[in-house]
């Protein structure tokens, strides 16, 4: 009892000085600020005659028809609003991300109505997760024990998914998708009105909204008229699809902590695998030139588990390899009257968790629930109220799944510093433990249990449990310095994604006027 006193004593100390200390340096008042970006205006706006109006009245207008436009076009239009979605390409994406949606994720499909969207198109169920380092593995359960048999997680193909959203959307009578691109964003005295769009034959067009959001993904070219963007690329995902084989964990995820960075594996249909090897940095081997093939057979085949491994070099023999870099963006919206961002174009993490998805649904859930109680778009001004409150509302899931995916990314991959591998392998043997040292940390990252005070508690009980594990049975002078050092590594990681995402609006975030807004305006 006296060690776990001890032990909760120093974690306590450690996250409450970490708080004080990033509190005490913001000298911006967060009203203040609040209050000053809600003023300004989007800097882009049409000058002269506008193109050809859309005749119809539209309620809001949904830039991007990926997950987050589906689902939100889909969900307003069934709560009565009239949609337009524009959409570049309505084809079937191909992509190599997207392909895993967590438990939490697909709560919120429940939530919205969409969960058959993954139903026919050979999804398959995914309950928990393998991590494989140095020869061992740990199996790592999801806590499902509390809920319906259908909430596990699912992986397929990001294409399948995101077409039977779109089917869904478009049985709402008053939902429109019409291919076409965005180019300008309609701003009439700081308040956006609308968007013009350049349809699929060509045509110049225009459309006018009391809301529009956009929702345009990672790539977005409207972005930065909304949001302070700082994208961050600490790596590249390498991808293969491993055909006909079978995972040591069947319907798990499996995370292979290699050196450099981790490689994941997680089945997304009945006979196709995906492998995401991590590379860290921009600068990629040469696909063309064959070197891309002689580094994965090279530096990571040989740390693949046995039954895997021929089916790896088979897929890099099949010559079909494809990369894509890994954004990261805290979300730093500029509140404009008359809109307003949503999923990868306003905010984007490590994919390494697969917790994209999961923020995006979440967030139209915020969304949906926000205007339900507003008849009439046509506010700007008590719109922009209520979608302050949207920024406020969203961050315990949200910054909880950022700061997760961000910390464990740096955690898992290799390092020079001995100090940051003992991190490394005290996060791996925490995690084997079993019990609360594994089923804690899975409902955060599996968006079944989204507080971020909890996530400080684990990251910190990983430290302080590495520290453990050099001191002990007897210390030394040296050992203990390592120890100081992981500490000081494992705070240099975690206080920095905090503070990107916002210590009060992350942690007290019940103490911000927003946060209550929405049910006064209600009255």
């Amino acid at each position: 009892m006296n060690d776990q006193c001890i032990l909760v004593g120093i974690i306590a100390t450690l996250v409450g000085f970490a708080l004080f200390y990033f509190l005490g340096k913001r000298k911006t008042d967060n009203s203040v600020l609040l209050e000053t970006q809600a003023e300004e205006c989007v800097k882009t706006s049409l000058q002269g005659e506008f193109p050809p109006e859309k005749s119809e009245n539209t309620d809001i207008i949904i830039v991007g028809a990926g997950v987050a436009g589906s689902a939100l076009a889909y969900t307003l239009g069934k709560d009565g609003r009239r949609v337009l979605v524009v959409e570049r390409d309505l084809t079937e994406p191909d992509r190599i991300v997207g392909e895993l949606l967590q438990p939490g994720g697909y709560l919120k499909l429940i939530e919205l109505g969409l969960e058959d969207c993954v139903e026919g198109i050979d999804a398959q169920r995914v309950y928990g997760y393998a991590l494989f380092k140095d020869g061992k593995s740990a199996k790592l359960s999801y806590p499902l024990e509390k809920f319906h048999s259908d909430v596990t997680g699912r992986s397929f193909h990001n294409g399948r998914f995101i077409q039977r959203m779109r089917e869904k959307a478009a049985t709402i009578s008053n939902v429109k998708l019409e291919q076409g691109t965005v180019t300008t964003l309609i701003e009439e005295e700081g308040t956006i009105r609308g968007v013009q769009y350049k349809t699929k034959s060509g045509q110049e067009m225009t459309a006018r909204a009391p809301l529009t959001v956009v929702c345009d993904g990672c790539f977005s070219n409207l972005r930065r008229s909304l949001c302070n963007p700082k994208v961050d690329i600490p790596s590249c995902f390498v991808a293969l699809l491993l055909k006909n084989c079978q995972l040591p964990y069947p319907n798990h995820g499996h995370v292979i902590l290699a050196n450099p960075s981790p490689i994941l594996l997680y089945r997304i249909s009945s006979t196709e695998i995906r492998c995401l090897v991590d590379i860290p940095g921009q600068k990629l081997p040469s696909i063309s030139s064959g070197e891309m093939a002689r580094y994965l057979k090279t530096m990571a085949a040989p740390q693949m588990p046995l039954e895997l491994y021929t089916s790896f070099v088979a897929a890099i023999d099949e010559g079909n390899i494809r990369t894509m870099p890994n954004r990261s963006m805290p979300a730093a919206p500029k509140p404009t009257p008359g809109a307003i961002l949503l999923g990868d174009a306003f905010n984007m993490r490590h994919p390494l968790t697969g917790g994209g998805m999961t923020v995006a649904l979440s967030d139209i859930v915020v969304l949906r629930n926000l205007l339900r109680p507003l008849a009439d778009l046509n506010d700007a001004s008590a719109l922009c109220k209520y979608l302050d409150s949207f920024y406020t509302l969203r961050k315990p899931v949200s910054s909880t799944i950022n700061t997760l995916a961000g910390a464990l990314y740096k955690v898992f991959s290799a390092s020079p510093d001995q100090a940051r591998n003992e991190l490394r392998q005290a996060c791996f043997d925490y995690l084997s433990l079993g019990g609360i040292f594994s089923t804690g940390p899975v409902a955060l990252l599996s968006g079944l249990n989204p507080k971020p005070l909890t996530l400080v508690l684990h990251f910190f009980s990983v430290a302080v449990y590495g520290v453990g594990r050099l001191l002990l049975p007897l210390p030394s002078p040296g050992r203990a310095w390592l120890g100081a050092r992981l500490i000081s590594d494992a705070s240099s990681i975690i206080f920095p994604i905090i503070k990107a995402e916002g210590v009060k609006q992350m942690f007290f975030s019940t103490a911000i006027p927003a946060y209550y807004r929405s049910s006064t305006l209600q009255r």
